[in-house]
C-alpha cells in the first residue's frame, strides 16, 4: 500500500509487528512498517504527526544521495575501476598489515580484499582480515588507521576503552582518520 505525504511517497508494509517504524532508505524510499490490524486512520494520523520530521530528513537524504552520486562520478567507480582498485589493494594492504602487526606484536590469518558496501574492514575471531578495495581512494593515513583498527581487534574483539587505548597507542591522531571515513568515505561506500 502506498500513501503520499506532501510530495513524498510512503510505502506502507503491514506485518505481525507490534510497533510502528518509519525509515528513509539510502535510495530515498520511505517505508512505514505497521502492525497488521492498525486502522488506516491511525496510520494517517501517525504520518501527519511525523510530516515535518519526514520532510526535513527526506530532503537531507536526497541531498546526500546527490553528493554520493557526484563522488562516485568523481572517482569514476565503474566495475573496471573497482577491479583495478582491488588489484592495487592486494599489493598494498598486506604490506601495511605486516608492518603494523610486527609493530603491535599481533598475528593474523588470511587477508581478503573485497568491494564491501557497508564496511571498510573487519576481523574475524580466527584473525582473518577483510579490507574494502575502496581504501585505495583514501589518504594513506586512513588506510593505515583501518589496518591498525582491525589489528587491534586481535587484542580486543570489541570497541572497549582498552581497544581505543590500543588504537591511540599506535595512531594518536586516529580521530582525524575516523572523521575522513565518516565525511568523505561515506560518500564512496553504500
Amino acid at each position: 500500500m502506498m500513501y503520499q505525504i506532501g510530495n513524498i511517497p510512503v510505502q506502507i508494509v503491514r506485518s505481525r509487528r507490534k510497533t510502528i517504524s518509519l525509515e528513509i532508505k539510502k535510495d530515498c524510499r520511505v517505508v512505514l512498517r505497521v502492525p497488521n490490524r492498525m486502522p488506516k486512520r491511525d496510520i494517517v494520523r501517525f504520518l501527519n504527526e511525523k510530516q515535518s520530521w519526514l520532510e526535513e530528513n527526506y530532503a537531507k537524504m536526497v541531498q546526500r544521495n546527490k553528493v554520493r552520486m557526484a563522488a562516485k562520478a568523481k572517482y569514476h567507480l565503474s566495475d573496471s575501476k573497482i577491479h583495478e582498485l582491488a588489484e592495487q589493494a592486494v599489493e598494498v594492504v598486506p604490506k601495511r598489515v605486516a608492518h603494523y602487526a610486527a609493530r603491535m606484536g599481533v598475528t593474523y590469518g588470511r587477508i581478503t580484499i573485497r568491494h564491501q558496501r557497508t564496511r571498510w574492514g573487519s576481523c574475524s575471531s580466527n584473525g582473518n582480515l577483510n579490507f574494502n578495495c575502496l581504501l585505495m581512494l583514501a589518504p594513506p593515513e586512513v588506510l593505515d588507521y583501518v589496518v591498525v583498527h582491525e589489528l587491534c581487534h586481535r587484542k580486543y574483539m570489541n570497541h572497549s576503552k582498552q581497544f581505543w587505548a590500543e588504537v591511540a597507542k599506535v595512531m594518536p591522531d586516529y580521530k582525524k582518520c575516523e572523521r575522513w571515513l565518516k565525511e568523505e568515505g561515506s560518500l564512496l561506500i553504500g
